[in-house]
């Protein structure tokens, strides 16, 4: 007797999962329009300090003061080196023409340290710190910063850096 196999049912039970899915917590970030000011734009000290229009008015003065010092290097440069052509035999002449030189290779030494400056400032106003002291981190004050858009430090630190410079310059 052949054996028959029997054939088993399978049977399926469908489950149902419920599957709660979470949005993830995602932060929207919302795209600010760049402020603009007007060209005749003077901070306030109404306003809040070192608020968006603030900056955007340093940066544009900042900027500004930067590229009329690399122009007027470049042109320093370029007429300087036209003079060296002027050679005269005259002694007295050629120290006055050496002096000459000298004292404007010395301004534009000058002018290339202000613009190192410059782009420290910039740098602080995308950093969020400038306006306010590296030394004590209050606020240097509109007035200070609009005389000298590059002030780092409030004016009693300054003072103190002074004094330290003259201190360790006698010894």
């Amino acid at each position: 007797m052949p054996k028959t196999a029997k054939a088993k049912k399978k049977v399926t039970k469908s489950k149902t999962k419920v599957i709660v899915k979470k949005k993830p917590a995602v932060a929207k970030v919302v795209a600010k329009a760049p402020i603009k000011i007007s060209k005749t734009y003077v901070p306030k000290d109404t306003e809040k300090y070192m608020c968006e229009k603030h900056k955007v008015y340093f940066r544009m003065r900042l900027t500004e003061w930067k590229k009329e010092l690399i122009r007027a290097n470049n042109e320093a440069l370029y007429n300087g080196g036209m003079d060296d052509n002027n050679i005269s035999a005259d002694i007295v002449d050629q120290a006055n023409s050496y002096i000459d030189s000298n004292v404007e290779m010395k301004a534009i030494n000058r002018q290339f340290k202000l613009i190192s400056e410059i782009d420290k400032a910039l740098r602080r106003i995308r950093e969020d710190t400038y306006g306010y002291c590296l030394d004590t981190a209050e606020p240097i004050g509109l007035k200070r910063l609009m005389a000298r858009p590059v002030a780092k430090y409030t004016i009693a630190a300054q003072e103190k850096h002074e004094k330290d410079e003259k201190v360790h310059a006698d010894d």
